[in-house]
């Protein structure tokens, strides 16, 4: 009679072994393997974002307003 009773169980260990093996395989995030970032199995549908670079220095308009700023202020016009 106890042999119908545990054949519905499933052993604890089997379990945990069950959740790590899922969260390993069907999370697909980046991982690390002796020192090197490997990326997901997924990588090739994902959405990559580019973004051209900029200028190197931010603030080239704010520099250009105080530069013309600055000639007008030399040249005796009022700012």
């Amino acid at each position: 009679m106890r042999s119908s009773q545990r054949q519905g169980r499933v052993s604890p260990g089997l379990m945990l072994l069950a959740a790590i093996w899922a969260g390993t395989t069907l999370t697909g995030c980046q991982f690390n393997e002796g020192g090197q970032t490997l990326p997901s199995p997924y990588y090739l549908q994902d959405d990559v974002q580019y973004h051209p670079a900029g200028p190197e220095f931010k603030l080239s308009r704010e520099a250009a307003a105080l530069d013309e700023a600055r000639a007008r202020v030399q040249n005796g016009a009022t700012p």
